[in-house]
Parts: structure tokens; sequence; C-alpha cells
């Protein structure tokens, strides 16, 4: 997309034979969608064979910053003009990456962190980016939040500068301020209640449950992995389910898979499976297998100033990999391997058959596994 508009988008849908309808969709009943276009008129659609929801997710505001218009990462990703002076509020990955790249682009940032970054991945992950981002001449503020803010100019403008009074007493003037402090299922006005149905009846299915055989979701809607590539994986599954049931045949097997993710900061961050935190919290007994990204010399020769981590979390009963973390350049292209193996439940012995070529980074493995 260019602009925020689907031109091509809309292209590809006609072509391949879709109808586009534009509007506010609510379901009104058994397989049944009425339509309100910005023109007041209403369609009602109904379906053959299933409708699916995929409504996406919104922007989660903390309450002291509602009033005063903040950027989202909508209006961050579709900027045209670079504020002198921007705060990010948010410790996750789309904060750690605006911060990376917005620094790149010549604003001066401060990222506002209420714990630790990236506290759902391992801590020498948050550690190492921490470090990235200053270096890069980020102000990374920890265990900070803001109590309130106010815009010099009307509260409600798109822009002006901002003050923000941080929980320490402290105040921090900017030009902008950035929310990316998470973000929630958008299950506004989708006409559940014609169905008996709530918000929580989606959560963490794309189908089944108390929902009626006909209805799906697929993406940010069902809160199942707030990611692209997870949405476009349930989209997969659900157009083979309905495709199935359309011709008669039985529904495909969905056996559960991990989520990988990656983050696109400097060093990257790509994980995938258990963390050794999440292992502890589900009782297991694991063995953790760590090296120097660097100690491959592929990876070392990635650049100049090459560092970083690995981490393994193996099942110690049975040597079966539960999770692994990257951290260090260019190692989102390493995570497919270890999510092939954590998929296919492979045990250490199997995975060392697997012999990577010399000289490049993913001889790493060879290093984690010869421990």
């Amino acid at each position: 997309m260019a602009d925020y508009q689907d031109a091509g988008q809309v292209r590809w849908a006609t072509g391949a034979g879709l109808d586009v309808v534009r509007g506010h969709g609510r379901l009104v009943g058994d397989r049944t969608v009425e339509v309100f276009g910005r023109s007041g008129d209403v369609r009602h659609l109904v379906a053959r064979e299933a409708v699916v929801l995929a409504t996406g997710s919104v922007p989660v505001i903390p309450p002291p910053l509602a009033g005063v218009a903040p950027w989202t990462t909508r209006e961050a990703t579709g900027v045209t003009a670079v504020p002198d002076r921007l705060a990010i509020v948010g410790g996750g990955p789309a904060a750690c990456e605006a911060a990376r790249w917005m620094s790149a682009l010549g604003a001066e940032v401060t990222l506002l962190v209420r714990h630790r970054l990236l506290s759902r991945f391992e801590d020498f992950a948050g550690d190492d980016v921490a470090d990235g981002l200053r270096a890069a001449g980020v102000r990374v503020l920890l265990d900070t939040a803001v109590d309130s803010a106010e815009r010099a100019t009307d509260p409600a403008a798109p822009a002006g500068a901002l003050t923000l009074h941080l929980d320490d007493g402290a105040d921090l003037t900017v030009d902008e301020v950035l929310v990316a402090a998470g973000r929630r299922p958008n299950t506004d006005d989708l006409g559940l209640d014609a169905l008996d149905l709530t918000a929580a009846d989606l959560q963490g299915r794309t189908h089944g449950g108390t929902l009626p055989d006909w209805l799906y979701t697929v993406g940010d809607v069902n809160g199942e992995a707030l990611l692209t590539h997870w949405g476009k994986h349930q989209a997969r599954m659900v157009g083979r389910r309905i495709a199935a049931r359309a011709e008669g045949r039985p529904a495909p097997e969905e056996l559960p898979a991990p989520v990988p993710t990656v983050v696109f900061t400097s060093p990257q961050v790509a994980a995938v499976g258990l963390t050794s935190r999440e292992a502890a919290a589900h009782g297991l007994a694991v063995r953790l297998l760590d090296v120097d990204y660097t100690s491959a010399a592929g990876a070392s020769l990635l650049r100049d100033d090459a560092h970083g981590q690995v981490r393994l979390v193996v099942d110690a009963a049975t040597d079966v990999l539960l999770g692994a973390t990257f951290v260090g350049p260019e190692v989102a292209e390493q995570l497919h391997a270890a999510t092939i193996a954590i998929t296919a439940g492979l045990d250490l012995a199997t995975l060392r058959r697997a012999v990577p070529s010399y000289p490049t980074a993913s001889e790493v493995w060879l290093r984690l596994l010869e421990q």
C-alpha cells in the first residue's frame, strides 16, 4: 500500500474473482452481514458457506495520553515529516523498531518503558537491544511511566509540542509522542450480540467452541498472536477448512504450531517456542544451551562490530528442542530452521545430523549442539 491507498489490493481481489464491498459490516443473523456504506446505503450479504471475521486490532492508549492525540504505529509508518524530538511509550517489538528507525531518520528519540524492554523474550534479548538503541543515540528510560501529558496547543490537535509528566517527577518536552504500548482485538460493533456471542468467544480460536459452524476468525481479531505472518497462516488454514466443507470433504487436521517472532532492530532478535522463563512456569525441567553468535565464522563476518547471543531451551528428559532465541545481525534468517525443528519435535541427536555449510552463520548450530 502507498499512502494507505488500497488500489493495488483491489485490483488483485477483482482479478481473482472477488467482490469488494466497502462499508461497516455487522453480523445480523445466520450467515448474514449487513454493510453500511459511507453514502448511507445498506446491503445485506448472505454467505452460502461461511463468514470470516478479519477485522484486525486497534492500539491501546494509556489513559494519561488519551487526551493529547498521540501517534500510533499507523501515523508513525505513514510519516512524511520527522519530528525533531519524539517520545515513544512502550517496550515491545513495535516500540523498539520505531525507536531504531525514527532515530536513523534524524529524530531525537526517548523511549519510555514501564518495566524492561522485550519482556516476553529472554532477558539478554532486551538487554542487547537496549544497548543497541543507546549506541544509536536513543535515550532509553526503563521502569518509567507517564503520569499525565499536555499539549501546548489544542489538546485534540494532531500536532504541537507536548510535555509529559513522568512518574519520577521529571518532565519531558517533545514535539510528538508515539504510543506503542500494545494492541487489542478489534471486536467493537461487529454484531456479535445478534448471535449471543461476546468478544471472549473469539479469543484464541479460528473456529469451533461457542462459534456457529459457519463463523470463522482470522488474524488479530482472535488475539492468538498479533503478527502478520500468523494471520496469513490462519487464513490458509481457514480457507482449506471452508473449501473442504463446501466440497463435502473432511476438514484438514490442524496441529499446534509454534509462533515465530522477529524484532527488526539492531541487533535483530528472532525467537520461537518457549523461553527459559516460560519453561519454568510450565514446570518443565530444561537445559539451556548458550553461545556467542559470532563464535560461528560466518556470523562474525556479517559486519565489523558483529555481536550477539543464542540460546536453545531443551527438554532435559528427552533432549527435544523446545525454544530458541537468536540475537545478532541478520538472525531473522536463522529462525526458520529452529521453527521447523520445534514443529517436528526434533531432538538434538537428529539436529546433529544436519550439517551447516561453511563459512555461514548457520554454523552457530554446531557450537550449540557440541555442548
